[in-house]
């Protein structure tokens, strides 16, 4: 029996603060954010309606200059997969961090009374695939031959 898993999350929700993009000692920008989602349902015993909010930490690697735009309020949709991982904490406690890493990030409108949302989605990220590398343009060699011209 071949064994199969899925680790795939998907989160349209608010931003709770500022995203916040950093740099590795090797140059890589990360940026991370959290993302508030909500539930509603009604209490079977009152009748009541009550909310309750999630917090999910995202990071986002590789997307250098996205802080400008995810900023505290903002809807976003989040497409990414789960990671878990360990830290010693300053008494020596290891302690574990669950988050999105982030695969995928869209602005889906502003705050209340921004106007943001009339807009329309907004990407404010690459998906999934890795930017195609563009090679130098050479004199004279433009002469209008694409990919689907070629027969291999």
């Amino acid at each position: 029996m071949a064994s199969r898993s899925v680790n795939k999350v998907i989160l349209i929700g608010h931003l709770g603060r500022d995203a916040e993009t950093r740099f590795t000692p090797a140059g890589i920008a990360v940026t991370s954010f959290s993302v508030a989602t909500n539930r509603r349902w009604k209490d079977q015993q009152t009748g009541e309606w009550k909310e309750e909010t999630d917090w999910a930490k995202v990071v986002l690697w590789r997307q250098e200059n996205l802080a400008n735009y995810l900023t505290k309020g903002k809807q976003v949709y989040v497409e990414g997969r789960l990671q878990t991982r360990s830290y010693d904490d300053k008494e020596g406690k290891k302690q574990y961090m669950t988050e999105v890493v982030a695969d995928e990030v869209i602005l889906l409108g502003g705050r209340a009374g921004e106007g943001g949302a009339e807009a329309g989605p907004q990407p404010v990220s690459m998906p999934r695939s890795a930017p195609k590398t563009q090679r130098p343009e050479e004199p004279g060699m433009d002469q209008g031959i694409t990919d689907d011209d070629v027969p291999f």
